[in-house]
């Protein structure tokens, strides 16, 4: 994709909103209405924040000597890269219409997009003016690798869908707005965090690796935990 490219993001087959659950053995298939307000977890996940600074590096990757217009333009910009982010990721939850959703913002908010971008080449011009393009590239490239991550990939999947509805519902010229309302909680998404609804249950979550192969416990033909015999374990 070439630098300040804004292309929509194609997948195929959204599916209907379902999900299953394992509750007692037992596979529970439930539908939700698309006004759902979480869909990978039972729970809302507490990942909520306080309004977004533009020169906070938890946030966004502070321009030095930014006009209020450049500023505001790197909150937008940086909240339009994590969303571009989820449209490519968040594949496999269909439901969340991650996808759908960043393809509608480019087209219903084009315009502010484009002055965004705009306002950035502005300040690289002049604030590095021999070198411009390239710390313009690395910004934006930065930008995007700030919002890579696997092991909470669910719950930034999750409010990648939320804020992605939200632009849809917000006037033209209003996403300056949304994201200093939103943007430090896409942040908080990206750090792991249980169901709350799943509060006194063990999940993965909770689980370390052993420090040592030899803290890894021992079996029997059916799966129940032994005292390891010397250089005869069995492992899971």
């Amino acid at each position: 994709m070439c630098r300040g490219d804004i292309f929509p993001v194609r997948r195929r087959g959204l599916e209907s909103p379902r999900r299953e659950k394992i509750v007692g053995g037992v596979r529970l298939r439930v539908a939700l209405s698309p006004a759902a307000q979480a869909y990978l977890y039972w729970g809302k996940l507490p990942v909520a924040g306080a309004p977004a600074s533009p020169d906070d590096p938890a946030v966004v990757i502070p321009l030095v000597g930014a006009t209020p217009q450049e500023a505001r333009a790197n909150l937008i910009w940086t909240m339009r890269a994590g969303l571009n982010v989820a449209a490519l990721q968040c594949g496999f939850a269909p439901q969340l219409r991650t996808t759908s959703n960043y393809n509608n913002l480019l087209h219903q908010h084009a315009t502010e997009l484009q002055a965004s971008y705009a306002a950035l080449g502005a300040y690289f011009k002049r604030t590095q003016p021999k070198i411009w393009d390239t710390a313009l590239d690395q910004y934006v490239t930065r930008t995007y690798n700030s919002f890579s991550t696997l092991q909470a990939q669910l719950g930034f999947c999750e409010v990648a869908a939320a804020i992605g509805r939200d632009t849809l519902e917000r006037p033209r010229g209003q996403l300056g707005a949304l994201a200093i309302e939103r943007l430090r909680e896409f942040r908080n998404s990206l750090t792991p965090i249980r169901d709350t609804a799943l509060n006194g249950v063990r999940t993965a979550l909770d689980v370390t690796a052993p420090s040592d192969l030899a803290d890894l416990p021992c079996y029997d033909k059916k799966g129940r935990i032994i005292v390891c015999k010397p250089d005869k374990k069995k492992r899971d």
